[in-house]
């Protein structure tokens, strides 16, 4: 029997990895997480080394991609409901991170020049349909 994994998504953090990982662990699907702890120590690799790589035995690796498939990726509101776009009306919206205004930048410059974790971000969703940018008021 083959032992070997196969890369079958990436994460820019492993708390979303871990989450994909107990729900195929669940499923009797074997993880191993590749990164992780580098990620872990200091996320601002995340993009250098290519983010968190979530790998499974290549023999499970079609049922592991159709449970990924079935895990909703877009953004919901309090009572579960899909965010609509309020462009194009698309259910494709997605939470980011932004730092566009003074605040976040100066969080950001701070966080840059003494080593730390920024202490303030401004979050936004973005349509995948459109690019549109928006708030949730």
């Amino acid at each position: 029997m083959s032992s070997t994994f196969k890369t079958i998504a990436k994460f820019q953090y492993s708390t979303e990895a871990q989450i994909i990982k107990g729900r195929l662990e669940s499923e009797g699907i074997e993880v191993f997480l590749s990164d992780h702890l580098t990620i872990d120590t200091d996320p601002l690799v995340s993009n250098a080394i290519g983010g968190v790589k979530l790998k499974v035995l290549a023999k499970d690796a079609l049922k592991a991609q159709h449970i990924l498939e079935t895990i909703n990726k877009y953004s919901i509101d309090d009572d579960g409901n899909a965010i609509q776009c309020p462009n194009c009306n698309s259910s494709k919206v997605m939470l980011f991170s932004t730092i566009k205004d003074f605040k976040s930048f100066f969080s950001f410059l701070i966080g840059f020049l003494f080593s730390t974790l920024p202490f303030y971000a401004k979050d936004k969703y973005r349509c995948e349909e459109c690019n549109t940018e928006f708030d949730i008021k």
